[in-house]
C-alpha cells in the first residue's frame, strides 16, 4: 500500500470514528463573515501545508520557504480586530503559536535547508491544528444574537 493510500486510509477511518461520537468541542459563535474569514485562514493553512509538503517531496527548501512564509505571524495580523475580542484567549494563543511555527519553518528552510528537519516542525505545527480542531467548532449565529452576544461580552469586562 503506498503511503498516500495509508494516509486516506488512516484519515476515513478516524473521521468515521469521530462521526460516532458525541461533539462536545466548545462552540464558537461568530457572524457569518466572521466565520468565513477564520474558516478561510484555516483552508489556506491547510493548502500551504501540502504545498510545503510537495516541495520537501523534491527537496526545494526554497519553495518550503517561499510557502511558509505567507502562514506566519504576517497572516494572522491581516484579522480584524473585532475578530479577536470575539474568540477565546486559548484559541488566539493556539492561532499565534501556530503562525510563529511557520514563520520559524520558513526561516529555518532558508537557513538550515533540512528537509528532515522541516518535516518535524511541519509534524509539531499540525499538532496544533489537531488540538485546535478537538476543542472547537465554529458556527454562525444570526446579526442580531452576534450584537447581543458582544454587548454582553463589553459589559463585563
Amino acid at each position: 500500500m503506498r503511503i498516500t493510500q495509508m494516509i486516506i486510509a488512516c484519515l476515513l477511518i478516524s473521521t468515521s470514528a469521530i462521526a460516532t461520537d458525541k461533539d462536545n468541542r466548545q462552540i464558537l459563535a461568530l457572524s457569518e463573515a466572521q466565520r468565513g474569514h477564520v474558516l478561510e485562514e484555516m483552508r489556506a493553512l491547510l493548502s500551504g501545508t501540502q504545498s510545503i509538503l510537495a516541495a520537501l517531496s523534491t527537496d526545494d527548501m526554497a519553495s518550503v520557504s517561499k510557502h511558509a512564509r505567507p502562514l506566519g505571524l504576517g497572516m494572522a495580523h491581516k484579522a480584524e480586530d473585532h475578530l479577536k475580542g470575539m474568540l477565546p484567549k486559548e484559541f488566539m494563543q493556539l492561532g499565534m503559536s501556530l503562525h510563529r511555527d511557520f514563520d520559524q519553518m520558513a526561516a529555518d528552510a532558508e537557513s538550515k535547508k533540512d528537509p528532515k528537519l522541516t518535516l518535524r516542525q511541519l509534524s509539531d505545527a499540525m499538532t496544533k491544528c489537531i488540538a485546535c480542531h478537538d476543542a472547537y467548532q465554529i458556527r454562525a449565529t444570526p446579526a442580531s444574537a452576534q450584537t447581543q452576544e458582544h454587548q454582553h461580552r463589553h459589559h463585563h469586562h
